[in-house]
């Protein structure tokens, strides 16, 4: 059986800005994520962490080398197969959760299935399970503004999750949250990589980084050697 494909390829990948002067926000690099790896990439502010993840994501187009997700060439797609594949294959979660206020948990999941493909009929009921898979099912009629911040992030992270991505991509994901709320999100992440979703988390915390089992360090636009735990 031919084993499956990386769900993250970097083949010298880089990405540089246009001057004057020209920045070098990504050196070229190759990474290889494997699926069910949880990736925590680290670095000081203005390292390449952002650049790093908007071309994970698909937000950005390297400026060189090649990018394959799930054995896809991203590099060479045109800008609506980019949004599709980015759609059905990524979950994004944010430091500031990103949720519409004046619609409720199950609303705002559903909504993130809006152009990828899922039929209206199925939106509520994928977005019910996604919420009881982060412990929301007692809470899809709930506004943002009367849940807590760790409940409003793993309504973000339902969101992420509801159009069954290959990929979790984490941008800070407790960067807003009190201790409690931190542990409650990372328990959530781990129980999510113990299932078998593929998790890369940006982080400038330690003990955020140290949950994953492997670290990737940005600095200056350089990735160093995977550090293995």
């Amino acid at each position: 059986m031919t084993p499956p494909a990386p769900v993250i390829e970097f083949r010298q990948v880089g990405l540089t800005y246009p001057g004057p002067p020209p920045v070098e926000a990504l050196r070229p690099c190759d990474l290889v994520i494997e699926p069910g790896e949880f990736v925590s990439i680290v670095g000081p502010s203005g390292s390449g962490k952002s650049t790093f993840l908007n071309i994970a994501g698909l937000l950005d187009q390297p400026t060189t080398g090649t990018y394959l997700l799930d054995g896809i060439d991203t590099t060479t797609l045109k800008d609506s197969d980019v949004t599709s594949v980015r759609g059905r294959r990524i979950g994004f979660v944010f430091q500031s959760f990103h949720l519409l206020p004046h619609r409720s948990a199950l609303e705002n999941v559903m909504l993130a299935m809006t152009y990828n493909g899922v039929p209206r009929a199925e939106r509520a009921e994928r977005a019910r399970e996604a919420l009881a898979c982060v412990g929301l099912g007692h809470r899809v009629a709930a506004m943002p503004s009367t849940l807590s911040g760790g409940e409003r992030q793993r309504c973000a992270i339902a969101r992420a999750l509801v159009a069954r991505p290959s990929l979790l991509l984490c941008d800070e994901p407790t960067g807003n949250l009190d201790t409690a709320n931190t542990a409650t999100v990372l328990r959530l992440l781990e129980t999510l990589h113990d299932g078998g979703m593929t998790v890369l988390v940006i982080t400038h915390e330690p003990e955020v980084a140290a949950r994953g089992s492997r670290t990737v360090a940005i600095r200056d636009g350089v990735l160093s050697e995977q550090v293995m735990r």
